[in-house]
């Protein structure tokens, strides 16, 4: 194991990631309100911590193997969380613990967008800002970003874009060299971020807000400088916004760069994760509007539909939008929605969950044992469209919602060892363990009350459901260590 080299990437890794604390301090100086110093601060220590680890190790540049870049990803990605916690540590306003200050860290650059604050209206503008960018850099993932730079330094980053990567298919490549690949993604992320935050504003928002609010809907993360959410707005058409932009960051960007370079839409006509996601957003949608229709939760079917596929696309897209207390909506709706976000976004988009087509391909395995008991000798082969499916990526698909519901019952047991009753264990592991951010009961509106043990169960199940379970669960796997 190539243990110097490792330690001398994660330093430049981290240099370039201590950048990203100019950003808000620039705000700070603009707005003048205040958490300059703290970000200024948090620039320095890292910068200079991340050139230390570098210039020890700087004549170390042996090749990675995939082991190294299992590593590199799960260490990053627990460094970057932690290194990204300074500014809140060190700040006065919010004055955060050291555990909350690592749970809102790591819950902005997982995408999760569960917070511990409230009264964020009233926060400083650079601690605003900070948080939303956390996410959107989160969103597409430093890695493949890091991926695009590191050959400058001398670094591969194939290792590292396979580890990351989402999705059961993660062989496959867009264009045939990785950097080329990581700088369309980033192209394609950054032009939908701009045209983002332009709607909004067209929209009625105000600049600072759709700037804001565009990092988090395109990251499909779910943070707001409002503690009403979007529901601060009280908009519609703000509201149509973030659902076609949550939709749009929802789907596979490799589709997104297809239909780019083709310059046509067959490539999401042709693709059969594309229809499902949809699917699934409409029979969410409307499950609900019927429920909030037959209940008269609202005063009128238009305000039942709005809200209906509002939360319907923000919950099953894991961004954790809000408008109104979903929580307390009738019968088994807020479960149902909760339940959505398993499914997520479709795979090698930023949306978390298991992705669209992993129960998708579980699905059609089901359909598959159901024919073979009709017809034992008969051969069955599962397809995704009209691809033919190896047997290979189907077990793969098993062994992953295997550990996902392995890892699933271990964390929400953790939680409810802590005191939490079971609706709000069993919604905070799924909250963090897809990314999706609110939950119910205790932490319906925010994390601020639970105990810091329970903080800290939540922070290593973000990871799991960033990281896709394997990439971190493989660490624990005795034949990954042996020589």
């Amino acid at each position: 194991m190539q243990y110097k080299t490792i330690v001398r990437i994660l330093g430049i890794l981290v240099s370039i990631f201590s950048v990203s604390m100019i950003p808000p301090a620039v705000v700070a100086l603009l707005y003048k309100d205040g958490g300059g110093t703290a970000f200024v601060a948090s620039f320095f220590l890292t910068l200079f911590g991340g050139m230390f680890f570098w210039y020890t190790y700087r004549e170390h540049k042996n090749d990675l193997k995939a082991r190294e870049g299992f590593i590199i990803v799960v260490a990053f990605w627990v460094v970057l969380g932690s290194v990204g916690a300074l500014p809140f540590y060190i700040m006065d306003q919010p004055n955060l613990s050291l555990a909350d200050s690592i749970f809102e860290s790591f819950s902005g650059l997982t995408t999760t967008g569960a917070t511990i604050m409230t009264g964020l209206d009233d926060l400083p503008k650079a601690v605003q800002y900070y948080r939303q960018q956390l996410q959107w850099l989160g969103g597409m993932g430093i890695i493949v970003l890091a991926v695009a730079i590191l050959p400058m330094l001398g670094v591969g980053g194939m290792q590292l874009y396979r580890a990351e990567t989402p999705g059961p298919v993660k062989e496959s490549k867009m264009t045939p060299r990785i950097a080329d690949t990581a700088k369309h993604l980033w192209y394609i992320y950054v032009t939908l971020t701009v045209t983002c935050a332009l709607a909004y504003w067209a929209a009625g928002m105000d600049s600072f807000d759709a700037l804001l609010h565009s990092f988090s809907t395109v990251a499909i993360g779910g943070f707001s400088n409002h503690d009403l959410s979007m529901g601060y707005f009280n908009n519609s058409l703000i509201n149509s916004v973030c659902i076609v932009f949550l939709i749009i960051s929802g789907i596979n960007f490799s589709l997104h760069y297809a239909a780019v370079r083709n310059r046509s839409i067959k490539s999401y006509l042709r693709d059969p994760e594309f229809k499902v996601f949809l699917i699934v957003q409409v029979a969410v949608a409307l499950t609900c509007f019927l429920v909030l229709l037959k209940t008269e939760t609202y005063m009128n079917s238009d305000d039942s539909f709005n809200q209906a596929l509002f939360h319907a696309v923000s919950m099953s897209t894991t961004a954790g939008f809000t408008t109104d207390d979903f929580s307390q909506w009738p019968l088994f709706l807020p479960i149902l929605l909760v339940f959505s976000s398993f499914i997520g976004g479709c795979a090698g988009s930023t949306g978390g969950g298991m992705k669209v087509v992993r129960i998708y391909l579980l699905f059609l395995q089901g359909i598959r044992e159901l024919n073979r008991l009709v017809h034992p000798r008969a051969v069955y082969t599962i397809k995704l469209g009209k691809k033919a499916v190896p047997d290979r990526i189907v077990e793969a698909i098993w062994g992953f919602f295997s550990a996902y519901t392995l890892v699933f019952v271990i964390i929400m047991l953790m939680l409810m060892s802590t005191g939490l009753d079971n609706v709000t264990a069993f919604s905070a592991t799924a909250a963090s363990i897809n990314n999706l951010g609110p939950g119910l009961g205790e932490v319906a509106a925010h994390y601020g009350e639970i105990s810091d043990a329970a903080k800290w169960i939540c922070v290593v199940a973000m990871v799991f459901g960033r990281l896709e379970i394997f990439t971190l669960l493989v660490l624990f796997t005795p034949t990954f260590w042996r020589s």
